[in-house]
């Protein structure tokens, strides 16, 4: 029904519908009428719990590697549309998810938008991308940042097809009608930095002396690998470091300041040992989970998610889920929280 019109149970004839019917006409509508339903109790997601098996996305995605050429695509992305936002472009209400393939001896184009872009590489070896003159050679496992109007484009020197995880603002740059985006003459960026250069110079517990202002909304890290990542996780459980909730877990950070590695999307690891059991957790954040390895399944509003390595499924917002493992198992996540702390609006219930 439209704004103007009435919801049957309120039972609403005569002098106050000729009344709604006169307002519509002058595009103006009756607040009460809807007031319940754009101001709620609790958060209702338009989105839905979903999961995508790797096994049966490689098969869609290598028929895509025939069907058009990284030329002609720009980029060869097969859209994860959450099945209740449909024709949206959308994973979660917030964000972009898609899965990209680039074959041996293609590049993706250099181009750069306001869309920030964070990446998981999730099949193959060989392929790059190169952020702002950083080349960062991509292994399964490692998490690529492409931030906010930074050059960037995609290449495979190698000898087998390369796929990975896109998740982008696009979402939230468009609700903010703020999109731009710019292409260059040149196919590939000339790299004057060599892969790791922005990981040594930044993550290392030291930065360099100066003014660091340029990385206050987004990591100067391009690429947080991850062979680097996963021992930490061995530690914390080793030594029993494990929350009830998420396992041992932890989240990338910009080391310029502490927070999260964009100001738009937020990404954490987490090791779930074998046996693990989780704890009730609902919050705000509407989630994209991929599973770097391991097996198990997780209860999302109270429906069975059976997942394995790299697969990816969505969490969203406000909807509880309880994850468990078979096997040892490392979930990477991304959501729009940033945003919601930044404007004060993020919660969470860590119990049932």
């Amino acid at each position: 029904m439209s704004v103007a019109q009435v919801d049957p149970k309120h039972n609403v004839t005569g002098a106050r519908q000729a009344y709604y019917d006169k307002i519509s006409k002058k595009d103006m509508a009756p607040l009460w009428e809807v007031l319940r339903n754009v101001v709620t109790k609790e958060p209702k997601s338009k989105a839905s719990a979903h999961v995508w098996k790797f096994d049966e996305v490689k098969k869609l995605m290598l028929e895509a590697g025939d069907v058009i050429t990284a030329e002609e695509a720009e980029r060869r992305v097969l859209v994860l549309e959450n099945p209740s936002l449909r024709g949206q472009s959308r994973c979660t209400n917030s964000l972009f998810a898609g899965i990209q393939l680039i074959m041996p001896g293609e590049i993706a184009e250099a181009h750069k938008h306001v869309s920030s872009a964070i990446r998981l590489v999730l099949d193959g070896n060989g392929a790059y991308t190169a952020v702002e003159g950083e080349k960062a050679n991509m292994s399964r496992g490692d998490f690529i940042l492409t931030p906010n109007w930074a050059p960037h484009d995609h290449g495979n020197p190698g000898k087998e097809p390369v796929m990975w995880l896109d998740v982008l603002d696009m979402p939230t740059i468009n609700h903010f009608e703020t999109s731009f985006m710019e292409h260059f003459e040149e196919k590939a960026q000339n790299t004057s930095r060599a892969d790791g250069d922005s990981l040594d110079r930044y993550g290392s517990g030291v930065l360099p002396d100066g003014s660091m202002n340029t990385f206050v909304h987004r990591s100067p890290v391009i690429n947080y690998t991850y062979a680097r990542t996963k021992p930490i996780l061995e530690r914390m459980k080793k030594s029993g470091d494990i929350d009830p909730r998420f396992g041992a877990r932890v989240r990338y950070t910009n080391p310029a300041t502490g927070g999260h590695v964009m100001s738009t999307m937020g990404a954490y690891l987490a090791l779930l040992p074998k046996g693990f059991n989780g704890e009730p957790y609902r919050s705000t954040d509407g989630t994209v989970v991929s599973v770097v390895e391991g097996k198990g399944h997780s209860l999302i509003g109270g429906t069975r998610f059976d997942w394995g390595p790299r697969d990816i499924f969505v969490v969203p917002s406000w909807v509880e889920v309880r994850h468990q493992a078979d096997e040892d198992a490392v979930l990477f996540s991304f959501s729009d929280r940033p945003v919601q702390e930044a404007v004060g609006l993020w919660r969470e219930r860590r119990s049932a």
